[in-house]
């Protein structure tokens, strides 16, 4: 039996649309979808056991840089979706790729990416390579998952 080392680190949420978060047009609006990535790069970091807290105890933040959305189809409120996210960089910085599918018949609906970097807390110094703390949980997952 072989087993195939995954390519990249991913997570999946599900959840449904709120009206809250529509425009006039009863569809969500653009603003909202950050709020659904964030939901979903939440959960990956906690499944490499580096959530939030986990990285202001080790020293540093993580703020987003550079961000795109390809909006592919409008996404209407009280609907279900699923949101993946792939981590695809972690070496000199953090890049997670999104996409949004329609929960009822699986349509790409969104897709995009945040891009973030280490910043030390202390110094407020940005780093041009990704911390030890940081890289030594991806490949602890890695080591995990092979």
């Amino acid at each position: 039996m072989t087993t195939t080392k995954p390519e990249f680190i991913s997570t999946e949420i599900s959840l449904t649309t709120s009206f809250q978060d529509a425009d006039p047009m009863g569809v969500i609006y653009h603003g909202n979808y950050f709020r659904y990535f964030e939901e979903a790069r939440h959960q990956l970091m906690n499944k490499l056991n580096y959530s939030y807290r986990e990285m202001e105890a080790s020293g540093y933040v993580w703020p987003i840089i550079d961000t795109r959305v390809k909006y592919v189809k409008a996404i209407p409120y009280d609907h279900p979706i699923r949101i993946t996210a792939t981590m695809t960089e972690w070496e000199n910085r953090l890049r997670v790729d999104y996409v949004i599918y329609d929960g009822e018949t699986g349509a790409r609906m969104t897709k995009g990416h945040t891009m973030q970097v280490a910043v030390g807390i202390a110094d407020r110094e940005m780093c041009f390579v990704s911390p030890k703390v940081f890289t030594e949980k991806v490949e602890a997952w890695y080591a995990n998952h092979a």
